[in-house]
């Protein structure tokens, strides 16, 4: 006979048959739990295999990669640790409950926070657009340098670097300009009433011709747009390499800035008829 005493209360009595069947009750917990610990970490290696080759197929980011391979690695394991605790006997409810309002608040304070690092991780794992990519958004224009966990970091045309949270980036209205190979080039160009349009047609379709960087496909357009109040307004549009849009842009303002006047054809400045009426 055993006598074994519960904090100084009461005092209970085990036979040896007793003693074994709880030996075993608690021997099998803990070799389940144990089991349970075992084949838990084996199977969270597996899906850290699996991840990881996942992300190396789709190309994403390297610093995204173990970031997230170890947060993935470590939700995974709390997991099999708090089941392993529950094979053991061990109440996990409160656990569970104190760590999930804890969560709940950090969540709540860091939810600005966590919102960014949820849009970087869907940039990465998109690509919308990738460093290098010219891109509009949230106001501004730039170039994109880096691609980080809650901002991108972007550097305007005059040398400006500009931070951008991903969140709103993930979410928002944004252009690519760096996405198509081939972008098209909008002019409207003014001559005076009473000039010969025909004469501006052709004399814009010489100018286009001498760019070699104009493209032939699809062929340029031009079109008599409208009818102002003090022009007569030429439409043109060109396509060329998305590398040549400013090139072609700012070149072909200036020739016919040039050529127009040596053709014989104005540029109107708005003009406005004054008629005064005399009264007796």
């Amino acid at each position: 006979m055993f006598a074994i005493a519960f904090s100084g209360k009461s005092i209970m009595n085990f036979d040896t048959t007793e003693l074994t069947a709880l030996a075993m009750t608690y021997g099998l917990k803990l070799l389940a739990g144990l089991a349970t610990l075992l084949v838990g970490l084996w199977i969270v290696s597996i899906i850290n295999g699996f991840v990881r080759r996942m992300f190396e197929r789709s190309n994403v980011d390297p610093s995204l990669r173990s970031f997230l391979g170890s947060m993935i690695s470590i939700l995974l394991k709390v997991m099999v640790y708090i089941t392993a605790l529950g094979m053991l006997g061990v109440e996990m409810t409160s656990f569970v409950a104190i760590l999930g309002a804890a969560g709940l608040a950090v969540g709540l304070a860091l939810s600005g926070t966590l919102q960014n690092f949820a849009g970087g991780v869907m940039i990465l794992l998109f690509k919308p657009y990738k460093v290098g990519d010219f891109i509009e958004a949230q106001g501004y224009s730039g170039t994109v340098k880096e691609i980080q966990i809650f901002i991108t970091v972007l550097t305007t045309p005059d040398n400006k670097t500009v931070l951008i949270p991903n969140g709103p980036l993930a979410t928002g209205s944004m252009i690519n300009f760096s996405t198509q190979q081939n972008r098209r080039v909008d002019w409207t160009f003014g001559i005076s009433y009473g000039d010969d349009v025909d004469k501006a047609y052709e004399v814009l379709k010489k100018l286009i011709a001498d760019d070699q960087r104009i493209l032939t496909d699809p062929e340029p357009f031009m079109a008599l747009h409208t009818l102002a109040d003090s022009s007569v307004n030429i439409v043109v549009r060109v396509w060329v390499k998305a590398a040549d849009y400013w090139g072609v842009h700012f070149d072909m303002n200036e020739a016919v800035y040039k050529t127009f006047p040596q053709q014989g054809l104005s540029f109107p400045f708005p003009q406005m008829d004054v008629h005064l009426s005399r009264e007796d």
